[in-house]
């Protein structure tokens, strides 16, 4: 079957069969490396995308359940890598192999779309399902921290509002 997806603000079509998970459709069917394979049954958190701004684990999510969803993967984010979230990871060097933190970074997007200001454990909640191999556990809260911090930054200078 053919799927219209909205991926990263544009329609694009796959080829699927409907029960083919939407990691596969992204990376094979849509060449959109991103997104990572982890572990195959939701458990690591490696193949977060957003589905209307909720965090999904990509694997196991049939292709033919995101209907008119639109789909953000880490690609969707920034082209030109600034969004806070990703300049917060970069400045305070929080990926180690690297592997989880597409998947760490869409889960944070989901919290701080939803919770703009977010306490540790705010935080701690939201990442739990996020295994990083590399325990950067306490960099990764403190880049969400960060990436708070630099998205008042910038709404602030668009705004005018300055300091």
């Amino acid at each position: 079957m053919k799927y219209k997806l909205k991926v990263n603000g544009q329609t694009r079509t796959v080829e699927a069969a409907e029960d083919m998970p939407l990691l596969w459709a992204l990376r094979d069917g849509l060449d959109l490396k991103g997104t990572k394979f982890g572990c195959g049954i939701a458990q690591c958190g490696a193949c977060t995308v957003l589905v209307d701004g909720v965090a999904r684990r990509s694997c196991i999510t049939p292709v033919s359940s995101v209907g008119n969803g639109n789909i953000t993967t880490i690609e969707g984010l920034s082209r030109d890598g600034s969004h806070p979230l990703q300049r917060a990871w970069e400045e305070l060097d929080v990926p180690q192999c690297g592997y989880c933190q597409a998947g760490q970074i869409m889960s944070a997007a989901a919290l701080l779309a939803k919770t703009p200001n977010p306490t540790d454990d705010d935080i701690d909640g939201a990442m739990a399902g996020n295994i990083c191999r590399c325990a950067t556990y306490l960099r990764i809260r403190r880049a969400i921290h960060r990436a708070t911090e630099l998205g008042k930054a910038t709404a602030s200078a668009a705004t005018g509002s300055g300091k």
